[in-house]
């Protein structure tokens, strides 16, 4: 397909919403489809009710559709992605006078090559050997920029890609291994990912099946609930009417505050969705790709999964039907027990939801919640030492010299774990010292600088416990609160990404909360730490439920 026929495809399958490219397109039943997040804003705004309408040709639906996947269409996208990176045109380099399209690109010659100056690799003895991958515009992103040679060396220490002058001059001592070792290792880490990847869509693509049909259920006995009402009211003499009214709108609103709380659930299992489908087809493009230097260069940005909570199940909820409400009571009490029979059915269905588990109260409920952490390198400040396998911080007079990395913090003691958090996550941290800081952060908090915005607490990027000597306090966006101390050393964090609450413990025998913070997250969360001088902090390995 050419680069123009394959353009007018994907504009032919546009989004008339958005006006991208579809992604993770749905069909709705007129037949027409649009991006599941853009469908899905449309028919989630406040004035947008049943019946639900198609934005292009305004065909109505009673019930809202159940929106799925159009894998055909969604593999189509795919392909012609592919097949216009693939024709995105890189020119000979050795062409002089009209440029050819190149075929190829040489690693070592870091040129690009038309079919017919391409014979020379072929045919000449002397370029046998040289390594031929498809062209590419990335060629020269190849050669050290300190050295001008090949990169041809991979630094499992500093997890870069080097030359072998660079061998000398700062990596000495490191271990080392070629990149086309290291990618082959990349490569089956990469496969091994892509399958928990898969895992991870199918069980909350599982999640939102099950939730739907939920909800199915849910607004089915809201409505007979209401009709049973209807029934028995009518039957009661002019005194109970007022009651019946305030029944009805009582269910009503409990049965609406519900629904939006599932479809709100529905939607992050949605963009859950979104990110793992963006991971796996960024690992895809990556597998598929010959320049294994570009790849490795890539490789730290998809080999760590986003951590998930576990996708639960709805349909034994207990509290997900209003048919045990005992309505049909009130047709065998008489009128002056009205009262307290209203109050019974009020606190009834204030007891119906579709929600998850309320927060652990015990040390084992916390456990079920555990997640492995690991301390990010490359944004560690240079006064901090990394130990025991990434998971502990200490501070230290004399600077490391670390790389330069655009993620290092290099004005505060600071260091950020890997792995970012967007569900119920539960950890543990032995703290050291005197001075010391457990928090959580956005990915955006800046790292240059001694500015607040680049200080763990001063933004209202980051959430912080703090002890300072013999104070402790928690402290967001300038505004702190003093807590009582703590002789514990292990901290305990407990996130409810979706619920907007983050709780603080003091973990010994038993878990004492010290504060917890109420808020609404709008995006993942990484566990960060604080660690002056003669302090450390160490992520404690999960214990046993």
């Amino acid at each position: 397909m050419s680069e123009s026929a394959a353009s007018q495809c994907v504009d032919q399958f546009s989004c008339t919403v958005c006006l991208d490219p579809l992604k993770e397109p749905v069909t709705i039943p007129c037949g027409h489809s649009y991006c599941m997040s853009c469908i899905t804003d449309c028919w989630g705004q406040k004035e947008q009710g049943p019946p639900y309408r198609c934005p292009q040709c305004r065909e109505s639906f009673s019930q809202r559709p159940l929106l799925k996947k159009n894998t055909l269409i969604a593999e189509m996208m795919e392909t012609l992605q592919k097949t216009s990176l693939q024709t995105a045109a890189v020119e000979c380099d050795v062409c002089t006078t009209e440029k050819n399209r190149a075929v190829k690109s040489c690693l070592q010659c870091l040129a690009s090559f038309c079919q017919t100056h391409l014979q020379s690799h072929y045919q000449s003895p002397a370029f046998m050997k040289h390594k031929l991958v498809e062209a590419s515009r990335n060629i020269q992103e190849n050669i050290c920029l300190s050295h001008g040679k090949l990169l041809e060396i991979y630094c499992q220490d500093d997890r870069q890609c080097i030359c072998y002058l660079c061998m000398v001059d700062g990596h000495k001592n490191h271990n080392m291994v070629s990149v086309d070792s290291e990618w082959t290792s990349k490569k089956k880490e990469l496969k091994e990912i892509k399958v928990s990847c898969q895992k991870l869509i199918q069980e909350r693509e599982r999640g939102q099946q099950e939730l739907s049909e939920a909800l199915k259920s849910f607004k089915s006995s809201a409505l007979e609930s209401m009709e049973d009402i209807e029934k028995v009211f009518t039957e009661l003499i002019c005194s109970l009417e007022k009651k019946r009214s305030e029944i009805k709108e009582q269910i009503r609103a409990q049965e609406k505050t519900e629904i939006d709380r599932a479809e709100e659930l529905l939607k992050h299992l949605d963009q859950e969705l979104t990110e793992l489908r963006k991971r796996q087809a960024e690992i895809d493009k990556l597998l598929i790709t010959d320049d294994q230097i570009q790849c490795l260069k890539s490789f730290q940005s998809v080999c760590v999964l986003p951590t998930f909570e576990d996708v639960p199940s709805f349909t034994q909820h207990t509290h997900l039907s209003f048919k045990d409400i005992s309505i049909s009571v009130f047709k065998e009490v008489l009128e002056d027990v009205c009262q307290q029979q209203s109050a019974r059915i009020s606190r009834e269905v204030s007891n119906v939801h579709v929600s998850e588990s309320p927060e652990p109260e015990t040390p084992n409920g916390f456990l079920q919640y555990f997640c492995q952490l690991q301390l990010d390198l490359d944004t560690a400040q240079q006064n901090l030492i990394l130990s025991e396998g990434n998971r502990k911080a200490s501070h230290s007079v004399k600077a490391q010299q670390y790389p330069d990395h655009p993620e290092r913090f290099d004005g505060y003691y600071n260091v950020l774990c890997r792995e970012g958090l967007y569900s119920r996550c539960y950890w543990e941290v032995e703290c050291g010292g005197n001075d010391w800081s457990v928090a959580v952060c956005y990915i955006g908090i800046r790292r240059k600088g001694k500015t607040k915005d680049c200080r763990l607490r001063f933004n209202n990027k980051s959430w912080r416990l703090t002890r300072c000597q013999q104070n402790f306090y928690v402290r967001h966006d300038n505004k702190q609160v003093s807590i009582p101390s703590c002789s514990s050393r292990i901290i305990g964090v407990y996130l409810d990404h979706r619920a907007g609450t983050l709780s603080f413990y003091s973990v010994s025998d038993t878990m004492t909360l010290l504060h917890r913070v109420h808020t609404t997250f709008t995006e993942p969360l990484y566990p960060a730490f604080g660690v002056s001088a003669g302090s450390s902090v160490r992520i404690i390995e999960q214990r046993r439920v």
